[in-house]
This record gives C-alpha cells, structure tokens and sequence, in this order.
C-alpha cells in the first residue's frame, strides 16, 4: 500500500491520528529496557511477547529494523475518573485496531500499545508453549521506543492533562529476516 493509502485506512478504522516514517527514524533507547523490570505492568516474564522471552534489546531492535516503513498510529482517550480498567480496555481497544489494520494490509509487524493479549491469560507462566505466536506482539517498552520522540517527530501529541495517548506500529516492506 502507498503511504496515501495507509493514512486513509488508519482514519477509516479510527485512529486520531497516523503518519509514515522509516523505521530507522524511530527512536530506540535501549536504558528504557529497566522499566519493563520494573514490572510495574505484571507482563515481566510472564507473557511470551514481553521481555526477557522476547528477546535483547539488540534483538528487538534487528526485529523493528528488519521493515524498511513504519505506520504509527495513535488513539487519544478521554479520563473520566476509572483509571486503571479504562486505561486497559482503551489499549485493548487500540491493539484490535491495530491488528485489523495489519491483517487488511496483508502482515508485516505489530508493535502494540500495550504487551501482547491475544490469549487471556498467557500460558508462559504454566510453561506452556505458544498457541498463536504468529498473531503475538511486543509493546512499544518491550522494544525500548522512545515514544516522546516519536510523537514529537510525527507532529503527535504525547501528553495531555485529562487524557491517554496510545500509540502502536505497523511495520512493512521486509528487508531481511529479522
């Protein structure tokens, strides 16, 4: 798809806002990697698309830069006082449109807004494998984008009293293997 074409389609599903770039014009910062040690979101080795199943820093950002475009896309969400539970459906919101937008475009790779939820919950703390790894996605922490730069470099809003910005990445036109 053109880049014309991907913004269109981006509208169409409901994103606020979109924007083209290379992704070797996405901002990595790899000391970003400790916050997902934190584990202040509970996925810290117990989701398969999260770190340290997900693989180093080095190997995420091989991943991201293995696609020579990148879609970024962002929803913009109003608080009104529910906190955490809105938050979470509000991701979850923005990463079923952001697979619908993926899958309508043929594949290629999903950076989430949040980590991975297609099985609920993951069976990595059971030690089982995997049940759809072709359909699993990293959050944008877990590949250490530095997402205020992003958002400053795609004329995006990052921070607003009073609301939510979410962000996510569909990543196209493999160069190699990642």
């Amino acid at each position: 798809m053109t880049d014309a074409e991907l913004l269109t389609l981006a509208g169409e599903l409901g994103f606020d806002r979109a924007a083209v770039l290379d992704t070797g014009e996405i901002p990595l910062e790899p000391a970003f990697r400790k916050y997902c040690q934190d584990n202040v979101c509970g996925k810290y080795g117990a989701n398969y698309a999260c770190p340290p199943d997900c693989g180093t820093t080095e190997e995420m950002a091989r991943r991201l830069r293995a696609y020579r475009r990148a879609l970024v896309l962002q929803t913009c969400w109003a608080l009104d006082g529910q906190g955490a539970e809105q938050i979470r459906s509000a991701k979850a919101s923005h990463n079923r449109m952001t697979r619908t937008l993926l899958d309508r475009c043929g594949g290629g790779l999903m950076v989430g807004a949040s980590g991975c939820d297609v099985c609920s919950p993951c069976l990595r703390p059971a030690g089982e494998p995997c049940r759809f790894p072709e359909l699993r996605f990293s959050c944008m922490s877990a590949y250490c984008i530095h997402v205020a730069k992003l958002a400053e470099r795609c004329g995006m809003t990052y921070y607003r009293e009073g609301t939510v910005h979410l962000f996510s990445l569909c990543c196209f036109d493999r160069l190699e293997e990642p």
